[in-house]
């Protein structure tokens, strides 16, 4: 969450999913908060709960993970802000590039942010028919269910014998025929050979994004060159002027360097804010001379340099190092597999000016770019002008165009070939035909045909003597075991409804193999952590890969490949059912459906990314409207033969591994770590082999297999008569609170504040910006504060145990994924020291926000606790803390927050020895406890009316019975710092590794987000007489001894205005000091932490450096924290502060996600500071802020020698043992080791320069 929003809402859960080893259990606050990256990077006030819809990544200081991205389909059903970007169905969520492997596109109820999909719809196929995908309505007493089975002869009837000849032609007619092209889109090219995309778009208001893609990456580069590409990046971003001035506007901008490309990037207003001058033509000079006319000067060089070098060290964690084998493996035969974009340490220290200039005039002119535009821009024509100002003179160029080379598909590579006008590979020598000029005096440009320029063996039928030996990775920071298996094969251009039908039917068939899996296994003790399938198309590697992902812990590996095997197998031989047909192709359309009414609410960065990644793939760009209508008419024609016949050809190269008409595949490579722990024996040598991983496989797919049955889903969760029952024994209703008003409308904000009679407080605001979009969250006062020293963990492992189990009532977990399935909800279930979070995602078509109240009362009402859930729960909690040795960054965390917080056990990671002693009843009473309806509160925000959400609150909170216990909910231990003085101030950790890191921490208590210190001291007090604000607004200074322009210091929200303005102003002095001017470390960060309820918060430091620097840049960045008084604040500095949230604040307006947290607390007893004044006055505030305001908050922060600690961490060879020593006290004979996460491609791409 962005620091606006941040001030005064509670904040957003930490999104996880169960089963996965790829994030902590939970979002437990503790150590993990610290760690630098690309999750939690971002200046915040609640920093490791930073939702990623905030803001765009790609604007923020931490790296952007490149992984492949989805396909076509992927993309027409995403770019929504409402969804996460973990949603399968997703790419490009928010300017980050990810990979979402396919098996996790379905639900997992109570899960820590899984994303629930779709429901019911009707399909129109070309012809015009509606396929209708029943429920069937059976007696109130009896099981309510939907039918599975489509309506009688749908499918069999496209296949029949009556399918005319005459139909048929006509079917295949339109499967040829071309998808339709975005109506917005504007293409050009100007006569110097750039190319150009203009998109208008509303969201946000006032802004645009400008991107300069330069099509030149570490591909390009030769032997001696590895990392000039990104070199160049540094040095012509950070090196321009023009770029400079334009952060004066409130503008933003970024730059990163890929395999296949350099993108430069600003987001800017549309024009001055005092002047209304327009800012477009600054921003494209700006790009202009950051991409073309760069000055390389050696002092530039030099700092870059010394930054990249940081860099470097500071990516090379074991992630990265996974991700660089996986990826040469892949890629063995090409140069993906060695032209990492970060480069070589020792080319990196030896090139001079005149070495990369040259690099740059060989690859950096118009002809080799494209520009994109995407914003609020209403005059194309004048946009057209501005872009022929800046760029069309007209550059007289040597190029020499880079043939295309021939691959085992010949032609079928052309595929990679970018749509543009006048493409890339279009030839443009009759430009230069006339200009009489001496071309060999000019510098060699070139440009390659196919991007990226690379030969792929594609995984082809019929060549088993290409099978290879699986290959092994074995490292002493791996944990895991993990195992992929790729098939590599050429981008299918989705340009037809043909195109785009294939697309959807291998999405359903694909789409089944998660929720098997989960349904056949998470009710036993599976032997594999996780098991993935993704197949997408990848434009930074030129070429679509499936991915067969399994995790395990070492000891169960053999069988969890074999049951990866088998269950694909079982998918291969037998397809989807008719049920998940209609099911999952019903959720595709549905979520479809709600992406089109969403289309006007997609943020220019989304809609860009989206257009960038389809033209590089060469996909059609459509419109979301238009991409539903497409879906629509496709939808109609598919036949569950075809769906399972197109799908099969994808698992091919697993089911049928070994035999000859099998596809090779292209790379299998097992991850795993060099020691593992035996209980009661300890660490002893891990030994695979290739043939091992082998015969694993090969047995996996001689296990005996049967077809899928059906389930049968339910309609709803509560019946109408279970309804009416509970309504006349309890008799729901609105009740007043401090006003007589049952009801409290503020007309301003749209906020309305209400109260049950069972003492459930809402809250609820009716948002139209997300069409039949909604957000619910519900907020118990308590979360890991609660846990006594009896119970500790007993909070964070009963929320897991939940959400592991996902039962309710009398339906099984899978009925109720189902049912959110069908319902389009996503459900979460969140632990933090303060409260217990669920929070509902849903869509008001179909009864879907009825479906969310229902599955919330459920929860409530009639949650079922699993010992099989606990035990899981337990042992992913305990393979996390075994895990912390193997991670430099959480074990240096981990050790601050002990000696910070006096090893209180609530702000860490619960130890093995306090898992073991705890029960299912302990964790469940743990968790109960705090649901009782005095200490709930329920916000909505949403496209509903009055009568549809006061009827869902009536009908379903209102029908919780009523419980007191939020005193004792609301109580705890006193929190501490550590007294001093003490010994553990200053702190190491060394950790042994093969290649040398280090990274520090640096923190100290801070009051809480309204002011209030650990002592229990409101701050506010020693500024004035406090004066509440009455009726949501300010106080007028006739009523208090004040002046005018200091009343709003008496607001609850100063202190939060004031330090999230220092927090920025910190932030941008230590990237000027610690990063540009002392070359010190790559990334530093200044984060608060600021607790709503609990009377404390802290502040951290974060930086990553070398061994030999690491030492500096701790110096260096206490002198920064503490020099604010010897080096003043200067007004521009505020002023820079104040249009950075400002801005963030005014983009997310319209976002429902930020406006539930906006009004999260506002009738928590425990958050009495927070009123609506607190919303309504956030922009006043932020304008009336003075720098004596940011000085007040400043004072508050403890930064002297006896308050501040530090922790610094080193990894290298040299390195001892204390990182294991220092958690040997608390571990006992039992447990595993932990999760370390592994993914192809997720860390090899360079981060943003800024």
């Amino acid at each position: 969450m962005d620091a606006a929003s941040s001030i005064i809402s509670i904040s957003p859960p930490l999104q996880l999913k169960p089963n996965s080893t790829k994030s902590k259990p939970n979002s437990v606050s503790s150590s993990h908060r610290f760690l630098p990256s690309k999750t939690y990077k971002t200046v915040t006030l609640r920093s490791f709960h930073r939702r990623n819809t905030a803001s765009p990544p790609r604007y923020s200081a931490n790296k952007i993970a490149v992984e492949r991205s989805v396909s076509l389909l992927d993309k027409l059903l995403t770019q929504r802000p409402l969804f996460d970007q973990s949603t399968r169905f997703s790419c490009f969520r928010h300017g980050r590039r990810k990979q979402f492997p396919i098996c996790k596109s379905m639900p997992t109820a109570f899960s820590d942010k899984s994303i629930f999909h779709l429901s019911k719809h009707g399909v129109d196929n070309v012809f015009g028919k509606r396929v209708q995908v029943p429920c069937a309505a059976v007696g109130p007493d009896e099981p309510h269910a939907a039918t599975t089975a489509w309506p009688d002869g749908v499918l069999e009837q496209q296949a029949s014998d009556d399918f005319s000849i005459d139909t048929w032609r006509e079917l295949q007619e339109f499967l040829g025929s071309k998808l339709p092209s975005h109506p917005k889109l504007y293409r050009g090219q100007l006569e110097n050979g750039l190319r150009y995309l203009i998109l208008p778009n509303k969201v946000p208001q006032n802004r645009f994004e400008a991107h300069m893609e330069v099509h030149a990456g570490s591909i390009d580069e030769e032997d001696d060159e590895q990392g000039i590409a990104h070199m160049i990046e540094h040095v012509a971003f950070l090196g321009s002027k023009k770029r400079e001035k334009l952060l004066r506007t409130g503008a933003r901008s970024n730059a990163y360097t890929d395999f296949h490309h350099t993108v430069f990037h600003i987001h800017s207003p549309t024009s001055m804010q005092d002047t209304d001058e327009d800012l477009l033509p600054s921003v494209l000079d700006a790009l202009n001379e950051i991409a073309f006319y760069p000055k390389f000067l050696t002092s530039r060089v030099e700092k870059e340099r010394r930054a990249i070098l940081s860099e470097l060290q500071m990516m090379n964690t074991i992630e990265y190092r996974v991700d660089c084998q996986l990826l040469q493996h892949l890629h063995s035969e090409n140069k993906l597999s060695k032209r990492f974009p970060i480069g070589l340490e020792e080319q990196i220290k030896k090139w001079d000016a005149e070495k990369i200039r040259k690099f740059h005039e060989r690859w950096y002119f118009p002809a080799n770019a494209t520009l994109y535009i995407v914003g609020d821009i209403n005059n194309i024509a004048k946009t057209v002008h501005h872009i022929e100002s800046v760029f069309g003179t007209k550059h007289v160029e040597n190029e020499v165009p880079v043939a295309p080379k021939t691959s085992a598909f010949g032609a079928m590579a052309n595929f990679l070939v970018p749509k543009f006008t006048g493409g890339i590979s279009a030839d443009s020598s009759h430009d230069r035909s006339s200009i009489s000029v001496d071309q060999s005096k000019l510098p060699k440009r070139e440009r390659h045909a196919i991007r990226p320029p690379v030969e792929h063996n594609w995984s082809l039928p019929g060549r088993h003597e290409d099978l290879k030996s699986p290959q092994i990775f074995q490292h002493e920071l791996l944990q895991n075991f993990s195992i992929n298996m790729f098939c590599k094969i050429p981008v299918n251009k989705v340009q037809t409804y043909g195109d785009l039908r294939n697309v959807l039917m291998k999405r359903i068939f694909l789409s089944a193999l998660h929720f098997r899996i989960n349904s056949r296994y998470k009710s036993s003790s599976p032997p594999f952590t996780s098991i993935e399938l993704d197949h997408s198309d990848s434009g930074r590697e030129g070429c679509t890969v499936t991915t067969l992902t399994v995790t395990a812990e070492p000891k169960s590996w053999q069988g969890a490949i074999k049951v990866a095997a088998q269950e694909v197998r079982r998918l291969k031989e037998f397809g989807v059912t008719k049920g998940e047909l209609a099911r999952y192709l019903d959720a595709l359309l549905k979520d479809s459906e709600q992406l089109a009414a969403m289309s006007d609410n997609i943020s220019s960065v989304d809609n860009l990314d989206f257009v960038m990644e389809s033209d590089a793939l060469g996909h059609m760009v459509m419109d979301h409207k238009q991409s539903h209508e497409s879906l629509i008419g496709v939808a109609g024609t598919i036949t569950l033969e075809e769906v399972n016949l197109i799908g099969a050809q994808v698992l091919e190269y697993i089911s049928d591994y070994g035999q000859v008409s099998a596809p090779v595949p292209a790379a299998i490579v097992a991850c795993v770590p060099k020691k593992v722990h035996v209980d009661g024996v300890g660490e002893i040598d891990f030994k695979i082999t290739p043939s091992e991983i082998t015969n694993a496989i090969e047995e996996g797919l001689r296990e005996p297999i049967e077809p899928e049955a059906e389930f049968e889903v339910p309609k709803d969760l509560i019946t109408l008569k279970q309804l009416d029952e509970l309504k006349l024994q309890l008799e729901p209703s609105f009740v007043s609170s401090d006003s007589s008003a049952l009801r409290v409308h503020d007309i301003e904000t749209g906020i309305t504040q209400c109260r049950l009679s069972n003492g459930i407080t809402i809250n609820y605001k009716i948002s139209k910006t997300e069409t039949c979009g909604g957000v619910m969250r519900l907020i118990v006062g308590g979360g890991r504060a609660a846990e006594t020293p009896e119970t500790k963990g007993a909070v964070v492992v009963g929320v897991r145990t939940l959400s592991e189990g996902g039962r309710v009532g009398n339906f099984t977990r899978e009925q109720v994924e189902l049912f959110c399935v069908n319902h389009l909800i996503n459900c979460s279930l969140e632990s933090t020291e303060e409260f217990l979070c669920m929070e509902f995602r849903f869509t008001n078509r179909d009864n879907g926000m009825r479906a969310a109240f229902q599955l919330l009362h459920m929860v409530l009402e009639h949650s079922v606790w699993l010992e099989d859930a606990f035990d899981r729960a337990r042992q992913l909690y305990l393979s996390y803390y075994r895990s912390i040795p193997k991670s430099l960054e959480r074990s240096t965390a981990h050790k601050l927050m002990n000696a910070m917080l006096n090893k209180d056990e609530r702000f860490v990671e619960p130890t093995p020895l306090s898992l073991q002693n705890l029960t299912l009843q302990t964790v469940k009473d743990a968790v109960m406890n705090q649901f009782v309806s005095d200490n709930m509160e329920v916000s909505v925000v949403g496209d509903f009316s009055e009568e549809e959400i006061e009827s869902c609150v009536m009908d379903y909170l209102g029908t919780v019975r009523a419980t007191k216990g939020a005193e004792r909910a609301l109580s705890y231990t006193p929190i501490v710092f550590r007294p001093s003085p003490n010994d553990l101030h200053f702190q190491q950790v060394f950790l042994k590794d093969t290649d040398e890191r280090a990274c520090a921490y640096i923190a100290g208590p801070a009051p809480n987000r309204w002011g209030y210190t650990v002592d229990g001291t409101y701050l506010l007090e020693s500024i004035n007489n406090v004066a509440q604000s009455e009726n949501g607004q300010l106080v007028n200074a006739e009523n208090i001894n004040v002046s005018p322009q200091k009343r709003h210091q008496n607001h609850p929200l100063f202190f939060a205005i004031a330090v999230g303005l220092l927090a920025e102003i910190i932030n941008s002095r230590l990237f000027t000091e610690v990063r540009d001017s002392q070359g010190l470390t790559y990334d530093v960060s200044f984060e608060l932490n600021l607790f709503d309820r609990l009377h404390l918060g802290w502040y951290v430091i974060s930086v990553t450096s070398t061994p030999g620097k690491v030492h500096r840049a701790v110096d260096a960045c206490k002198s920064v924290l503490r020099g604010l008084h010897g080096k003043k604040i200067a007004e521009h500095e505020l002023d820079r502060a104040k249009r950075t949230l400002l801005m963030k604040h005014e983009a997310e307006s319209k976002s429902n996600a930020y406006w539930l947290g906006l009004i999260a607390h506002l009738q928590a007893a425990s958050v009495h500071k927070k009123d609506i004044s607190c919303i309504k006055d956030m922009t006043t505030l932020y304008q009336a802020a003075t720098i004596e305001d940011v000085y007040m908050a400043y004072k508050q922060l403890k930064i002297d020698d006896q308050s501040l600690y530090c922790c610094i961490g080193v990894a290298g060879a040299q390195a001892g043992d204390e990182v294991s020593d220092s958690l040997q006290e608390e571990e006992y004979g039992g447990g595993v080791h932990g999760v370390i996460p592994v993914g192809r491609g997720s860390h090899t791409m360079t981060m943003p320069t800024t």
